[in-house]
């Protein structure tokens, strides 16, 4: 079996959870903040562990606390940070977020280490090969996205790309992705730019998935906060189809990860000794 590479960010999250969000010029009470730990690159290389595969994680943080706590907290899961770089010339990632009471969530991003990653970067996947998945969002510079996405395809790996946050990336990229992986609202922007992907997998939250022809269907489940239930998706899905899963295996298990994880505030679930403070979860 090969291993699930994650090509991402992460980020420190403020979570503000909030009654409603406000307006445009409008100021609202939130209530106490919570500190969590996101990034969609974390989130998907943390579901790809808990999926039981080897999950190695490429990224870089800053050399502060933030990002020091945060390395060790991913290798608690099970992630392999050898990869991983600490930079001094920027901070870790943050991410701003606020939460309704329906659960519905609103992200700002400050990418900080996140925006280092470079081209250099891509010596980092030179071992890739067959049997191997590299699984990418799109937290990161998208000039690099793109040339990883063709390295990986050279060297033989499944590419998955999710397609978030929405932007657009040359027709040939889209191409060699098998899947890109959109929520409703991404694959209508992706109608909107006429771009084709040969491989399209859309997640329609409360509905399941749909891949093509294939639709899996999702457990009816009351959501406690929505934030990560797409990266839990993706690592999960890139987790089976690395154990060479047929497409509806892996897009019930993924589907189920997703669902598993609106029922707990925030993306990661939290560790043993964070049960009942407010340090778990991410964006």
């Amino acid at each position: 079996m090969g291993r699930v590479i994650v090509f991402g960010s992460l980020s420190q999250d403020l979570h503000l959870p909030m009654e409603r969000h406000p307006r445009t010029g409008e100021t609202v009470m939130s209530g106490d903040i919570e500190y969590r730990f996101g990034g969609k690159g974390a989130n998907q290389a943390v579901a790809a562990a808990r999926a039981d595969v080897t999950s190695v994680f490429i990224g870089k943080v800053g050399d502060d606390p933030q990002g020091h706590t945060y390395l060790d907290r991913l290798r608690r899961f099970g992630v392999d940070t050898s990869r991983m770089e600490v930079v001094a010339d920027a901070p870790t990632g943050t991410a701003i977020i606020y939460n309704d009471r329906e659960g519905e969530n609103m992200i700002v991003v400050a990418p900080g280490a996140n925006h280092r990653m470079g081209m250099a970067d891509l010596a980092r996947l030179d071992d890739l090969g067959p049997g191997d998945v590299l699984l990418m969002p799109l937290e990161l510079p998208l000039d690099v996205v793109a040339a990883a996405a063709r390295r990986g395809h050279e060297l033989g790996a499944r590419v998955i790309l999710n397609l978030a946050p929405f932007a657009e990336l040359p027709a040939d990229v889209l191409a060699l992705c098998d899947p890109v992986v959109v929520n409703q609202h991404e694959a209508d922007l992706l109608s909107q730019a006429g771009l084709e992907v040969p491989e399209l997998l859309v997640t329609l939250g409360a509905d399941g998935a749909r891949w093509g022809e294939l639709q899996v269907p999702a457990p009816r489940v009351t959501p406690v906060d929505t934030t990560g239930a797409g990266d839990a998706f993706c690592g999960t899905l890139a987790a089976w189809l690395c154990r060479d899963a047929d497409r509806e295996t892996a897009m019930a298990r993924a589907v189920e990860a997703a669902s598993a994880a609106v029922l707990h505030p925030g993306a990661q679930p939290p560790l043993e000794d964070e049960v009942g403070s407010t340090s778990g979860g991410g964006v």
